[in-house]
């Protein structure tokens, strides 16, 4: 091969390289501009009032598809991972000015926002804003004052405001007497075990939405746990009166009397005592690691 072919042979090596590297190159830059167009999207229409005008007597059918936009940009976020959700609110704000009797938007889009990540948004007083518009709008609606009383009592810590959700809920025609019962509680209690077990087993029981319910069940279970680690560091605690000496295994407190078997978690896996003597959840426990990052 003499040196001009060898040179011509190299060039078109060099050139399909080439080509090769700017496909690649369109490709993610086309990628990119997708995402990008699909930010610019959601951002595009952010004036509620804006496209109620423009809407006209299409306005319900535009709520109903902002509202699927938001459930799928959540469920989007929530698969990746990703922890910004900047644009949840916006796509509920605008949903529900389009239709402000759209109802499930309302209950699980307060879900949404109040959430702490990795669940949701971890945006409460966003929630209470967007449940303040759904009881104006719709105040014959008796469950939107059950999720203001949840917002304010798991996300907000606010429980003067968490009773009286529940109480001004209480009174509406056809409310439950839990409602009551739990703004009394409440009121008494402040933040409890048994409270919260009683909020979390209560929207369990009542809600449709499979991950609503799901997370709930979660909750339910670390809410058990610590009502039963509670209880064990009672006993430990009567253990070391009687014998003057702090129990280094469940087992110690079950020979003494003190328990019949080995308590074990809603995983089914057995409690431990810590190096302090203090009980814990079970090593290989899958609730170990949500209890612990409770800790921090």
């Amino acid at each position: 091969m003499n040196r001009r072919a060898i040179h011509e042979t190299v060039l078109g090596a060099a050139l399909l390289a080439g080509f090769v590297c700017v496909w690649q190159l369109q490709e993610k830059v086309d990628a990119e501009r997708a995402t990008l167009q699909l930010d610019s999207d959601e951002l595009t229409m952010r004036s509620p009032a804006v496209m109620k005008r423009l809407s006209l007597e299409y306005a319900p059918l535009m709520g109903a598809m902002y509202w699927t936009r938001a459930v799928q940009y959540f469920g989007g976020k929530h698969y990746a991972h990703d922890q910004n959700y900047d644009q949840l609110w916006p796509l509920l704000d605008i949903a529900t000015t389009l239709d402000p009797n759209l109802i499930v938007a309302y209950h699980f889009g307060a879900t949404f926002l109040s959430d702490a990540p990795p669940r949701g948004a971890g945006q409460p007083d966003q929630a209470v804003v967007l449940l303040e518009r759904g009881i104006k709008a719709n105040p014959e609606h008796w469950r939107f004052y059950q999720d203001l009383g949840n917002v304010y009592y798991f996300d907000k810590k606010d429980y003067s405001n968490a009773s009286w959700a529940f109480e001004v809920g209480s009174k509406l025609p056809g409310t439950p007497p839990f409602m009551k019962i739990m703004a009394a509680k409440i009121a008494a209690e402040g933040e409890s075990l048994e409270t919260s077990y009683a909020l979390w087993l209560d929207l369990y029981q009542t809600a449709t939405n499979k991950d609503v319910r799901k997370n709930a069940d979660d909750h339910l279970r670390l809410v058990k746990m610590e009502m039963d680690l509670r209880a064990l560091n009672q006993i430990a605690d009567a253990y070391e009166k009687q014998t003057k000496q702090r129990a280094t295994r469940i087992s110690e407190m079950a020979h003494a009397g003190l328990l019949s078997g080995q308590p074990v978690d809603p995983e089914g896996y057995p409690y431990v005592l810590g190096q302090l003597g203090r009980a814990e959840p079970n090593p290989k426990s899958p609730l170990r690691e949500e209890w612990l990052k409770g800790k921090k």
